[in-house]
């Protein structure tokens, strides 16, 4: 029987390429406001179109981290699989945290919209440590990163060189990334971390996307169009 990979090869290399450079992109256009929330809200008042595409990027290369999780873990799994379960696991249940603390965030922004500032910075503050499922997943967050990276490491899923354990410490610094609702993530541990997850996960996904044919041109064109229909249906509700 012909075993088929899901979500399959042009998901997992374009979410290992673009995941880390869309979130990376998204840290360095709020790079240099407060990293805390009153800051963050302050900085949507006075430019929210800036803050809407920073934390927009920031999203999407949460959610596109989970292909890129999917095709390292098969990797990895090949010779480790146990470190590639326990790895996979804790970091696709740490970028759904990531997912709920955007959703949030968005939240907090648009009360900057209806309530003023002051009042959306309050709100915040009196809220800030409500109980949600998603606290949970907090230690997920930070310690997956480093069991997928040893699992890399052992099982040279990043290269026998040492450039091969360089990208593997380089994923393990992606432990480092604040977690959080209304972070600014743009201090200098947060981008040192979302520069090495692109090190790390970059190159194998230029290989990904090379290893193999080209997609067939209707696929290309169902893709390029069902983007924007996507989101066009999303804006009507």
């Amino acid at each position: 029987m012909t075993m088929t990979h899901v979500p399959g090869r042009w998901v997992e290399g374009a979410g290992l390429v673009l995941g880390p450079l869309l979130l990376l992109a998204g840290v360095l256009v709020r790079a240099g406001e407060d990293d805390f929330f009153h800051g963050q809200l302050a900085a949507y008042a006075a430019a929210p179109d800036k803050m809407v595409l920073s934390y927009s990027l920031y999203a999407a290369g949460a959610v596109l981290l989970w292909p890129a999780v999917v095709a390292l873990a098969r990797v990895i799994g090949a010779t480790r699989p146990g470190w590639a379960t326990w790895g996979a696991t804790l970091v696709v249940l740490g970028l759904f945290g990531r997912v709920f603390h955007a959703g949030a965030s968005h939240l907090a922004f648009r009360m900057v919209d209806t309530l003023g500032l002051e009042a959306a910075q309050r709100a915040v503050a009196d809220t800030y440590g409500a109980f949600h499922v998603f606290k949970a997943v907090n230690i997920c967050i930070m310690a997956g990163w480093i069991v997928l990276a040893v699992g890399a490491f052992l099982s040279k899923a990043l290269g026998a060189t040492v450039l091969g354990v360089i990208r593997c410490v380089a994923l393990a610094s992606a432990a480092g990334l604040p977690l959080g609702v209304l972070k600014g993530s743009s201090d200098p541990i947060s981008l040192v971390a979302l520069a090495g997850l692109a090190v790390a996960l970059v190159p194998l996904g230029v290989s990904v996307l090379r290893n193999g044919p080209a997609p067939r041109w209707w696929a290309v064109a169902l893709t390029v169009a069902l983007i924007p229909t996507a989101f066009v249906l999303g804006l009507t509700g």
